[in-house]
């Protein structure tokens, strides 16, 4: 313009969505993909030991997700072993083995995404000890 006159100059910011994007991006490169089992994408995978015991896991994923967990099924052919390691490796939380005696008992066999074996615990139980992570943000 001809004239010099002072004019407010406007911003358009979108920082609210970048925020979030850095802060996840922060939080996925601090946990190295191991997330709190509360935030985690990928909580509990059901690990059938054979296809006679589809049925129950099944069964058991779908008690998770009415109590709110995500839950999936490995319903993969591949040995027992390879379906564990493969879950631990996708940083499933919680990886539960249904065979032949956890399906008489109506029960899992409990492990860790780090391989800590923490046996037959009946659904009842399971539920507990998955709440109170989500309690105590763990």
């Amino acid at each position: 313009e001809a004239e010099a006159k002072e004019e407010r100059p406007i911003i358009i910011h979108r920082a609210i969505l970048g925020s979030v994007e850095r802060f996840t991006a922060i939080l996925i490169e601090h946990l190295a993909g191991k997330w709190p089992f509360w935030l985690s994408p990928r909580q509990v995978a059901v690990v059938p030991v054979s296809e006679a015991h589809f049925a129950y896991a099944n069964e058991v994923r779908e008690v998770l997700r009415r109590e709110g967990y995500h839950a999936d099924v490995d319903a993969t052919s591949h040995t027992l072993q390879k379906k564990i390691r493969e879950n631990q490796l996708a940083q499933y939380n919680y990886i539960l083995v249904v065979g032949k005696e956890e399906v008489e008992k109506r029960a899992v066999n409990v492990r860790t995404r780090d391989n800590v074996v923490h046996g037959s615990k009946s659904i009842p139980e399971l539920l507990q000890t998955l709440h109170a992570h989500i309690v105590n943000f763990e």
